[in-house]
């Protein structure tokens, strides 16, 4: 009997000869291509077929944004680039793998809290629109502008009453960091239009990893209501409104897909409410983690087998410092198994083997997966961590003890 709740199938992969296909490769093959381990591979298929699932569950008239800071990878970006109606970004390193694509800036945006003024200054230069998170940030703006004579495009990030219940992260609802709080806002908006600002519209963006339908239908109506109620106490007029996204991924036991034809026909009646007021604006929603999270694996090689007062332990060349979110330790209260795989045995195992698969690093936390029942491997062998597209590579610390750099691949 398994000792640990076993995850929902991952599905998503092509299995051959035992071998997992990652981009039309065996595990293998895609090992002998890299040239080491460990490394993260995202399959562009597997992108394409995610943006192209959202387009045929969400609106028509929906605008889909890439949330770069799930995944900055310049190959992946500009893969991207191609599928999507514009992107989202939180720096100015960010900016400038969007800029190097085919991407018009006018369908760029950046938001954040602590946007420095070279930041500021570059993101005006460049054309894309600022969402401005405080009074300050628009002061500064205007200064900018005052001094080079450039055009700044803004939308208005809001901190709105309400929050995304069941999201992984809340980031509106009470004292947030983010935007500014909606009944600061009718001041403000009278106050934006006699400044030497281009005025875009709304960013709204309530929570993240959420797998409740319910949930999200009713912070992206709530969104769209408010948005509607202060332009028309303004008495302005906008050009975009972005709604967020929160759209979020199975990772652990027990979760499932979310079901979008649910979302995207509630969406639509909403937005054609909205759009009748409001005919010409642009009504977006801002995915990372959804559109790219299920299309990357992360890839280590097991490096040693032991026991230690039986229990198996499978010690492999990558850990913690470049899948930070595997272990655990990037937001989980209780440590969860991310799905994870033996490549190179995959398909029905002739036994099992109940492990825990652990990095190199002298830290108790360096463990990718804890008492799993998988098929028994040996050195040499292949571990996948499947769900490793967002927040992988980029939110862990590349540096801890001074371990090996880990490489990323598009194919």
């Amino acid at each position: 009997m398994s000792k640990t709740p076993v995850h929902a199938p991952q599905t998503q992969y092509e299995v051959k000869d035992n071998q997992l296909m990652i981009g039309g490769l065996s595990v293998s093959q895609l090992v002998d291509r890299v040239g080491s381990t460990p490394f993260y591979a995202y399959d562009r298929a597997k992108l394409t077929e995610r943006v192209n699932y959202v387009r045929q569950h969400m609106p028509e008239k929906l605008k889909i944004h890439y949330a770069m800071k799930a995944n900055p990878m310049p190959a992946l970006v500009q893969h991207m680039a191609a599928i999507v109606d514009g992107f989202d970004l939180a720096s100015a390193n960010e900016m400038q793998v969007a800029l190097d694509t085919p991407m018009s800036p006018k369908h760029i945006s950046m938001a954040g809290p602590g946007k420095r003024i070279e930041e500021l200054s570059q993101a005006i230069a460049a054309g894309i629109t600022i969402n401005i998170e405080s009074e300050t940030e628009l002061d500064r703006i205007v200064a900018i502008v005052e001094q080079k004579g450039y055009i700044a495009n803004i939308a208005v990030r809001i901190n709105p009453a309400f929050e995304l219940k069941a999201s992984g992260m809340k980031m509106s609802g009470g004292p947030k960091q983010f935007g500014i709080d909606e009944e600061r806002l009718p001041a403000l908006l009278q106050r934006i239009q006699s400044l030497p600002v281009t005025f875009q519209g709304f960013h709204i963006y309530s929570g993240s990893q959420n797998l409740k339908p319910e949930s999200i239908i009713e912070a992206q109506q709530r969104s769209l209501l408010l948005a509607d109620r202060l332009l028309t106490e303004a008495n302005l007029d906008i050009i975009k409104l972005n709604i967020g996204g929160g759209y979020g991924i199975p990772y652990f036991p027990g979760e499932t897909p979310l079901p979008l034809k649910e979302i995207g026909e509630k969406l639509a009646a909403n937005m054609e409410k909205f759009h009748q007021r409001f005919p010409q604006a642009d009504i977006i929603i801002e995915l990372g983690r959804y559109l790219v999270g299920e299309a990357g694996v992360y890839v280590s090689k097991i490096i040693d087998k032991k026991y230690s007062r039986e229990q198996a332990f499978l010690v492999v060349d990558g850990g913690l410092h470049h899948h930070l979110a595997a272990t655990g330790n990037f937001g989980q209260v209780i440590r969860k198994n991310y799905p994870v795989a033996i490549a190179n045995k995959m398909g029905e195992p002739s036994a099992t083997e109940n492990v825990n698969i652990v990095g190199p690093l002298c830290t108790p936390l360096d463990i990718l997966a804890g008492k799993m029942d998988l098929p028994v491997a040996q050195t040499g062998d292949y571990i996948t961590v499947f769900q490793s597209g967002a927040y992988g590579f980029t939110a862990s610390p590349h540096l801890f003890l001074s371990q090996p750099e880990c490489r990323e691949v598009l194919v």
